[in-house]
């Protein structure tokens, strides 16, 4: 009997709290066989470029084997290029074992790839935050939970690329400052996805000028303001209205989702605000960030993207993932 009670408690106890993983991944163009216009060249369904159902097949089950591993309760993507898309990776999934029941996607605007989210928990709602009206900035996607009676508002976002100046970085980024003004910076919020920029943006580039037209702002640093703590997460104090990058709560070694000619990057965040931090309702669980590194995942030392031909007219090989690393941070629901 005495054993059954200390099971008995300690299953209440285990029940007592959920643990809520969430993850990020750009999937590098996942572009469906439906022809709209705005694919990349290589991208056009049945093309000389063999982007064709057996390829395609094999992105997706490629794919949907990293995700089925990493099994988040929330899963944000980048470079998803529709709906049917995102709806064939879903399937994708379920045939592994994997069933996503709520998802939604960036698609009111047409940029040539766009943001989504897959989710085991429902959402209270989920729309779209338009940065401009121009293609050269994706929409951000805005979905609110309600977990254990707790709100959890995720932002996911794909920033303008390196192509481009700092300052295309800053559009989004003040976009996203003034709804998250609107909706309070004391509520549970996580912002993450592809932001384009280092979690010390500001430092790195300052060496590079075609980035540097803002005279040293960063969108992620400043207008963000994760500038202000960099410590630890269990180290760190309460500072107003700024968001706390995760990397810094790993090794140096350790961060990095992304590899360019040999040298390993952060492109990929997440941050968090304040009340995540204070270790009440939902908060950050300390240490628990990571990026996936699985093996399969590398070929030698770079990562195992997708691949495709360097050829005139480039043609896709069947063969490997994605460009960049997965993200994963743990939650503790109380």
């Amino acid at each position: 009997m005495r054993h059954l009670l200390l099971a008995l408690l300690f299953c209440a106890t285990l029940f007592g709290e959920k643990i809520l993983k969430i993850a990020t991944y750009n999937v590098e163009n996942l572009f469906d066989m439906q022809k709209s216009g705005h694919e990349y060249s290589e991208y056009i369904p049945n093309s000389s470029s063999l982007w064709n159902k057996k390829n395609y097949k094999i992105k997706l089950n490629n794919i949907a084997h990293v995700i089925k591993e990493i099994d988040a309760d929330i899963i944000a993507l980048q470079e998803v290029e529709s709906l049917q898309a995102l709806l064939d990776l879903r399937f994708a999934l379920k045939q592994n074992g994997l069933y996503y029941q709520y998802y939604s996607i960036a698609d009111k605007k047409n940029t040539t790839v766009k943001v989504a989210l897959l989710s085991k928990i429902p959402f209270a709602y989920s729309k779209e935050i338009s940065v401009t009206q121009t293609y050269e900035h994706r929409n951000i996607l805005e979905t609110k939970f309600k977990i254990e009676e707790n709100e959890l508002y995720i932002f996911v976002n794909n920033w303008k690329a390196k192509s481009g100046a700092e300052s295309e970085r800053i559009v989004s980024a003040k976009t996203l400052k003034k709804r998250i003004s609107e909706i309070g910076f004391d509520k549970n919020i996580i912002l993450l996805g592809d932001f384009n920029s280092d979690y010390e943006e500001y430092i790195k580039f300052k060496r590079k000028r075609k980035h540097n037209d803002t005279n040293g702002i960063t969108g992620i640093n400043h207008i963000l303001e994760t500038i202000n703590q960099t410590d630890k997460a269990s180290k760190v104090k309460y500072v107003k209205e700024s968001f706390y990058n995760l990397w810094y709560d790993t090794e140096d070694q350790k961060r990095y989702t992304y590899i360019y000619k040999g040298k390993k990057e952060v492109l990929d965040n997440i941050l968090i605000s304040q009340s995540l931090l204070n270790e009440q309702n939902i908060s950050y669980i300390h240490g628990s960030i990571t990026n996936f590194k699985k093996e399969y995942l590398f070929k030698g030392k770079n990562i195992y993207r997708w691949e495709v031909s360097h050829a005139r007219v480039p043609k896709h090989k069947g063969k490997g993932y994605s460009d960049h690393l997965p993200l994963i941070a743990k939650f503790r629901v109380n």
